[in-house]
């Protein structure tokens, strides 16, 4: 099966956790991106969604699902998104796509996240994957500092195919840790939140995953933590 087969395997099997009559709290990437498809398909079924990020609005909208602000919403049922690395305790390592503030905002008022992921993005030990860091513009080199000496070779992400700097839709800018082997995931979060500057790191372990969803070869493969 490719990759995409795989993502679109779990996004089906992630229906199965939606609520009906409830808010659904939806991710951001490629796996969630396949999520939103099928959610299209039960629209009828849900009250509506709160999107991670701006990308996730406009597709939720596009399948005429309506799209609520946080502020509107005191509770959400079930968070239903993807992760660049998991590993066998439910931390994660997100923010590939550039949503990881908003992402970590949602789901810190969601009663469960489901992750949804083909099997290649679980891990033994997170780190391989770069670690994204929102930061404030003006705090940038300052905080790229405070990441190198925590062992971490800290690079600024820029736009594809360009030396611009990429601007999140929170107007942050993100730093993409490589070079690290995290082994006590809570702590470096908590670590790395306190540096002056730092919006949100992509570290999702003080509030990990309740379930993952793996696609592998064999069928989905479900993990409960």
């Amino acid at each position: 099966m490719t990759q995409d087969k795989l993502k679109q395997a779990v996004a089906i099997s992630a229906i199965e956790y939606v609520i009906d009559g409830e808010i659904i709290g939806v991710g951001t990437g490629s796996t969630a991106n396949f999520f939103i498809d099928e959610l299209g398909k039960i629209k009828h079924r849900i009250k509506g969604a709160v999107a991670s990020s701006e990308a996730t609005a406009a597709r939720l909208a596009g399948h005429g699902i309506p799209v609520y602000d946080l502020n509107e919403v005191s509770e959400i049922a079930v968070y239903i998104d993807g992760a660049d690395e998991i590993n066998a305790a439910g931390h994660m390592i997100k923010g590939g796509g550039a949503a990881l503030t908003r992402e970590k905002i949602v789901a810190s008022v969601s009663k469960q996240f489901v992750c949804i992921a083909d099997g290649s993005k679980l891990v033994e030990t997170l780190g391989k994957f770069p670690l994204p860091v929102e930061v404030l513009p003006m705090a940038r080199n300052a905080v790229m500092r405070q990441l190198a000496a925590l062992g971490g070779q800290p690079k600024v992400r820029t736009k594809a195919g360009s030396d611009e700097i990429f601007v999140t839709d929170n107007g942050g800018n993100i730093i993409d840790v490589a070079g690290l082997s995290i082994t006590d995931p809570v702590e470096l979060e908590t670590r790395i939140n306190q540096i002056v500057g730092v919006v949100a790191v992509g570290l999702f372990a003080a509030r990990g995953a309740n379930v993952c969803l793996l696609g592998t070869p064999d069928g989905v493969r479900t993990v409960k933590y």
